[in-house]
């Protein structure tokens, strides 16, 4: 069960709320794009950044010289965002319009994962994430590349999942319209795959197990 906090409590649509750990996890695995907040010289910035989970950590790595990674790596509090739209519902108002998504929200400071032993496990296990099998097939990083890189941690002690899954809420008055009532899925597709005209390979991969139904045949 998630921790509640003072900070994650829902004050908006708050049965939207989930208190699941996995689907937390769920989310983030799905996503892999966190939206990350920070304040630089008192302006406001909020930065997309390629974001993975190993346990009960999230990471995101970058060039030591990211404005983001350099402000992140002081312990400053931070608020991470991840969602994933899955449709619209269509209402038979125009008011009562809205969408199907789920949405996560993490709180804390991050701090630097500086052994590069660790660092390459750590980034290794992202590629395994996105297309398993790969790390066998590939020239691994450096110590060069390793120490040009910096990677950060927050832990997911501090969050909360909102889900909107919910029917179309029409007014009573609304409900003899002729309007179509429903929904509008969304879906992400995965692949296939799209070769580079220099590509050497033997064999084309197939990284259809971390996607699941997502694949693009599996429909």
């Amino acid at each position: 069960m998630l921790s509640m906090t003072k900070r994650t409590e829902l004050k908006k649509a708050a049965h939207k709320a989930v208190r699941d750990q996995q689907a937390l996890y769920q989310i983030i695995d799905e996503s892999l794009i966190a939206h990350i907040a920070i304040s630089d010289r008192e302006q406001p910035f909020v930065i997309p950044m390629l974001a993975w989970r190993v346990e009960d950590k999230v990471y995101i790595h970058g060039a030591h010289n990211s404005r983001l990674l350099r402000n992140l790596k002081r312990g400053t509090n931070t608020c991470l965002t991840f969602t994933l739209f899955d449709g619209w519902v269509l209402a038979r108002s125009a008011f009562h319009h809205s969408a199907h998504y789920r949405s996560a929200v993490v709180l804390g400071a991050f701090t630097e994962v500086s052994n590069n032993t660790e660092k390459d496990r750590l980034l290794n296990h992202f590629i395994e994430q996105i297309a398993p099998g790969r790390t066998h097939d590939v020239r691994l990083n450096s110590e060069r590349e390793l120490s040009s890189t910096m990677l950060l941690e927050i832990a997911l002690t501090e969050a909360s999942v909102k889900v909107s899954q919910g029917e179309v809420n029409d007014d009573l008055g609304d409900m003899e319209l002729k309007a179509f009532a429903g929904f509008l899925p969304y879906r992400t597709i995965v692949g296939p795959l799209k070769a580079m005209a220099d590509s050497q390979h033997d064999q084309e991969p197939d990284y259809s197990q971390a996607y699941g139904s997502r694949w693009h045949n599996q429909s």
